[in-house]
């Protein structure tokens, strides 16, 4: 089952810098409206079999603009659990207004988001209290359990908010509530999700917050961050990527179309300022970050050991068949409990955790607390078990997490280094397919 997640597109109280919650005043702008024909046009191709919006009319609008250019609004369902997160305290102020009089329960909405507490004068005198974060979580748990019997092996799309389709996204793969800000969801901003079965079952996070059909290449990197951004890149395809033969640490190149993948990111990212490289010593992420370096000659290229592919040990150079044969159910332990797998004279999840973490946090001691923009080009396993721990995940999740060869996600520290990272974007494959689904190659490891 594929699940495709839009946000609505831009509204006046977005752009006016308002609070909306589940206020129903505000409506698209032009630009919101713009940015709702353009995701239609990246959605052609498309069939849905369902399409749900929360009810509030600039979800509404956005859905029925992507639907008309589709020609499916047969294919819309209203449901109230898309609502927003409720923030009726706050809606319809500024969010400055609302730094100033809710001063101590705002700095808990960014750092403790789990913690935030509201209380409601009740008609008798009492007061309601509620957590809005914990609450939405909830709301979006409720809607999964419901919706995903119903549409197994079909597409839907889910039209709502920025607060819901976090709840969404985070509930769907484990993402603690604490970590609520840690995903980030622009304006016509998709989402892709696959999911093998029902509630509880396997899910993949395909892409995060895709923004390259509405020529934004990447999400909009706020000019008031202290910190860096990191474009964390998967190395171009390898014949043995194309084949799915396990390389590990292998050194095995790029192919030609690893080469012209490549030579896509390079240019996908040639307006894009690099102020700084780091890379896998092995061939194939290194030679992906030079060809992304080509335009700027200036800039040195670190090397770390630690953030090379996990060791396969004696799996590498196999085929899945060959494995299967010569260790009967450990393959299939590798696909279902990863963590509990320890490759014969390799690796296992959990030193690859330790070493790449340890390499992910020299490279931000060596760039430090500058708004500035660099690469870090590894591998699937390095960056999978990277994700997993900057979102609160285990060893045990590396498979809800896609990444593509040659596909870029976007990975923000606002607060400077010492402060909680957002991932912008997720596995963009966009400037490979030319779509909004990825098409890159399943290979193995």
């Amino acid at each position: 089952m594929r699940v495709i997640i839009l946000r609505h597109g831009q509204s006046s109280y977005n752009s006016q810098g308002r609070i909306q919650g589940r206020s129903d005043l505000s409506v698209l702008t032009d630009r919101g409206l713009a940015d709702a024909k353009l995701t239609g046009e990246a959605f052609q191709g498309l069939k849905f079999d369902k399409v749900y919006s929360s009810p509030l009319q600039r979800a509404q609008q956005t859905a029925r603009t992507v639907l008309a250019q589709l020609g499916q609004q047969e294919q819309l369902q209203v449901d109230d659990r898309l609502l927003e997160i409720d923030l009726p305290l706050w809606e319809t102020m500024f969010n400055q207004e609302v730094r100033e009089k809710y001063a101590a329960a705002y700095r808990t909405w960014k750092e403790h988001p789990h913690e935030l507490k509201m209380s409601l004068p009740q008609a008798d005198g009492t007061e309601r209290d509620f957590f809005p974060v914990l609450d939405l979580y909830a709301q979006a748990t409720a809607f999964w359990q419901e919706i995903l019997p119903q549409h197994q092996g079909q597409t839907i799309s889910i039209v709502a908010h920025n607060g819901i389709n976090r709840a969404l996204i985070s509930t769907a793969l484990g993402i603690p509530a604490q970590l609520y800000h840690s995903i980030q969801q622009s304006n016509c901003g998709v989402t892709v999700l696959n999911f093998s079965g029902g509630w509880g079952e396997n899910v993949q996070l395909e892409s995060l917050n895709q923004t390259s059909h509405l020529g934004q290449q990447l999400p909009t990197h706020r000019p008031q961050n202290r910190g860096p951004r990191f474009l964390l890149i998967r190395h171009g395809e390898t014949d043995w990527n194309r084949a799915g033969k396990f390389q590990g640490q292998i050194d095995v190149p790029l192919n030609d179309n690893g080469r012209n993948q490549a030579s896509l990111a390079a240019e996908f990212l040639k307006t894009t300022q690099i102020d700084f490289g780091f890379t896998s010593p092995m061939s194939r992420p290194k030679e992906t970050a030079q060809i992304i370096l080509q335009e700027h000659p200036q800039l040195t290229l670190h090397e770390d050991a630690d953030l090379r592919e996990i060791g396969h040990g004696l799996w590498e150079g196999k085929f899945e068949a060959e494995i299967d044969a010569a260790y009967p159910g450990e393959l299939e332990r590798w696909h279902t409990h990863p963590e509990s797998v320890q490759m014969p004279e390799g690796e296992n999840l959990q030193g690859v955790w330790t070493r790449a973490t340890a390499a992910w946090q020299r490279v931000l001691q060596q760039v430090g607390d500058t708004p500035q923009t660099g690469i870090v080009v590894a591998h699937d396993a390095t960056n999978k078990v990277l994700l997993c721990s900057l979102l609160g995940l285990g060893l045990a999740d590396i498979w809800k997490i896609k990444q593509g060869n040659g596909a870029v996600t976007v990975i923000d520290y606002p607060d400077g280094i010492a402060g909680q990272p957002v991932i912008q974007a997720l596995n963009i494959t966009s400037h490979l397919s030319g779509g909004i689904l990825d098409k890159t190659a399943a290979g193995a490891l």
